[in-house]
């Protein structure tokens, strides 16, 4: 069983959260027409600056961009430091926790080696939880859960600031998403343009490039992405809600064939989804009212969060397992679901991965025992044993499809 402690502040998150989310519900927001720039994250979320510099406490760099100018879409970068191979300056940059100035480490089992000489970093598109109307890709506890995964898996993180209902309901959310993917194809197609056309400097990726800057007019291309990022490996990972944004990804990069490219996504982590149905589950009749996020509550995040005229607990976006609908599942990309003992969403989330199995898609499940949901991202459990355990696990996982040296990892 969960903790005393854990109980306690459940009973306090829950009384919080329903507050805010009748507060959400009676707000003019709710009447009004929907705000196509919305917002990403509300006044009251507790937020972890940008730092560009290599922590001495992670080794990770960060920074925030903001990709749409139509709406308030944005993400947050996290670039893990050099190792201990890397160059002399590299070591130096991170660990005195100097600002980013590119590095070139040298290759190893997850990195590749660019003509230019830079690592090459396979990418983790991350999606956040909060039940759609709460939580942010900048929260405290989100910063911290994607620096914890940035350095287990040695990858980018691109954690995505999608927009919040009910200030842009369904399908705000699923389509910055998209958003996202489609502006990390383009971002890796001007890279290669500029350092086709020698913009780069003697550093490949690097040079000019690094102050994002050229002759040419490609001021938009990111430095870190064009220096690191090998788009070939992405892998989206979504927390709760965060879950249900990311299967859509996946299916929509399955349906669209090469729409993305050079983005291919190889694997998606589904972290305890947000998924409901119209049938209750087993979980959902035993633990309806368990810990943190309760049926009732999420339900009105549903309501929030769904147009009134789309209102359905088999919405697509609610339940993915209504048949007819989306890509054939034999499509998928491999998908690893991580389930909470004590969460009542857990049912439906295995069903799913079974389903997955049924059609031969590598669908492993990850039931952590004693655990509840938003385990290993709550800001609260964040530095427990099961959390880090749970990181340190999906990058077991995570690495079978963003090795270079092939599947020499097994699970």
């Amino acid at each position: 069983m969960p903790t005393v402690a854990v109980k306690l502040y459940s009973v306090f998150f829950k009384l919080v959260l329903k507050h805010r989310l009748q507060s959400l519900l009676q707000s003019p927001t709710v009447q009004t027409e929907a705000d196509p720039f919305g917002i990403t994250c509300r006044a009251d979320e507790s937020t972890a600056p940008a730092n560009p510099s290599f922590s001495a406490a992670d080794g990770v760099a960060t920074k925030d961009i903001h990709i749409d100018p139509l709406s308030s879409l944005s993400v947050r970068i996290f670039l893990p430091s050099p190792e201990l191979t890397a160059s002399a300056p590299a070591q130096r940059q991170a660990q005195n926790g100097e600002a980013y100035q590119g590095y070139l480490p040298s290759i190893n089992g997850v990195g590749r080696q660019s003509k230019g000489g830079s690592r090459k970093l396979p990418l983790i598109v991350q999606f956040h939880g909060g039940g759609f109307v709460m939580g942010s890709n900048i929260s405290s506890a989100n910063d911290f859960f994607c620096r914890r995964i940035a350095k287990a898996c040695d990858a980018m993180v691109v954690a995505v600031g999608y927009r919040l209902a009910p200030e842009s309901r369904y399908p705000a959310a699923f389509d910055d998403g998209v958003k996202v993917l489609q502006w990390l194809g383009k971002q890796s197609n001007l890279a290669s343009i500029a350092s086709a056309k020698g913009v780069a400097g003697g550093g490949g990726a690097e040079g000019r490039i690094v102050n994002g800057t050229d002759p040419f007019g490609t001021a938009t291309v990111e430095p870190w992405l064009a220096a690191h990022a090998d788009p070939s490996r992405c892998v989206l990972l979504g927390v709760s809600c965060g879950a249900n944004v990311a299967n859509h990804v996946a299916c929509r990069a399955v349906e669209s064939g090469k729409q993305f490219e050079p983005v291919k996504v190889v694997a998606q982590v589904l972290m305890y989804p947000f998924f409901i149905g119209s049938v209750p589950t087993h979980s959902e009749l035993r633990l309806g009212n368990s810990y943190f996020y309760d049926k009732a509550m999420s339900v009105l995040s549903w309501k929030l969060f769904l147009p009134d005229k789309e209102f359905d607990l088999d919405h697509p976006a609610a339940n993915p397992l209504v048949l007819g609908r989306g890509p054939p599942l034999k499509c998928m990309p491999p998908t690893l679901t991580v389930v909470a003992e004590h969460d009542w969403m857990r049912d439906r989330a295995i069903a799913y991965s079974e389903e997955l199995r049924k059609v031969n898609v590598d669908a492993p499940v990850l039931d952590y025992k004693d655990a509840v949901h938003e385990f290993a991202s709550l800001d609260m459990l964040l530095r427990t044993p099961q959390a880090q355990a749970c990181a340190e696990d999906i990058a077991i996982w995570v690495k079978k499809y963003i090795s270079i040296r092939g599947h020499e990892f097994s699970y």
